[in-house]
């Protein structure tokens, strides 16, 4: 039995998150620079798209960049920001072809303008795909996300009758960047590290975490598959006691 006939399809989770680390450090245990890295990780990103559509996952988030990337070489962003436009025109048809649907948060208004024409016509043209919703991280930032959404809403108070009691946590999550979006149920970060870097950290408050050795570009379907299955073995109680869930 392969691992992903492991899989309990019956317990998949629906949201799963990743924080695709290990490009630069793949690339210098290689001997090259660390746009090589990023350049090999495109495959893993391919890799786990493919996946998480075979065995039902229903929205995969990757953290792309932060809002943090910035303070890195020039050279290097330059770089990146050229990989993720080609990726972008190369992928077109796949994700059309597989029925996924692409979606980003963060402050995309701060990219350049033609990664933002590239994101807005491929977000158009997969916009009626139902299958997999493939969500890209792009120049985000979890506290920049909370403090823009505590803006909208103070913002919002002073155009209309506003009572401080209506901001309850369902409220404020429809002024945060994953509106509509359930909080990720598993969360990957790759590379050893153990951190949550800034990422989704109001969504995360009951997501499961798998840390993994793999360096992201090394990171493959069965990678994926084995998160999953840890993750179906775990007992995720929300506050509750394991007596509580069997009663259910």
């Amino acid at each position: 039995m392969n691992l992903k006939e492991k899989i309990d399809r019956t317990k998949m989770p629906r949201h799963i998150a990743i924080i695709m680390d290990g490009n630069g450090r793949w690339a210098q245990k290689k001997g090259n620079q660390r746009i090589f890295g990023h350049k090999n990780g495109v495959k893993a990103v391919q890799e786990v798209v493919e996946g998480a559509g075979e065995v039902g996952v229903e929205y995969l988030t990757l953290y792309a960049f932060s809002t943090e990337n910035w303070g890195r070489p020039k050279l290097e962003i330059d770089a990146l920001m050229t990989l993720l436009v080609s990726t972008i025109n190369s992928e077109t048809e796949t994700l059309l072809k597989n029925n996924v649907r692409l979606l980003t948060i963060g402050n995309t208004s701060g990219l350049p303008n033609n990664v933002q024409q590239n994101l807005k016509e491929i977000i158009e043209k997969t916009s009626k795909n139902t299958g997999l919703t493939l969500i890209l991280a792009l120049n985000y930032s979890a506290r920049w996300e909370i403090l823009n959404a505590v803006k909208t809403i103070v913002t919002d108070s002073k155009k209309s009758t506003f009572n401080i009691d209506d901001i309850d946590s369902e409220y404020f999550e429809k002024h945060l960047n994953t509106s509509g979006i359930p909080d990720p149920d598993l969360l990957i970060r790759t590379s050893g590290e153990y951190r949550i870097s800034n990422f989704l950290v109001w969504q995360i408050a009951y997501t499961e975490l798998y840390f993994t050795q793999v360096l992201w570009p090394d990171f493959r379907k069965n990678d994926l598959f084995d998160a999953i299955i840890d993750f179906q073995n775990r007992e995720r109680r929300f506050g509750k006691t394991s007596d509580q869930l069997k009663d259910r």
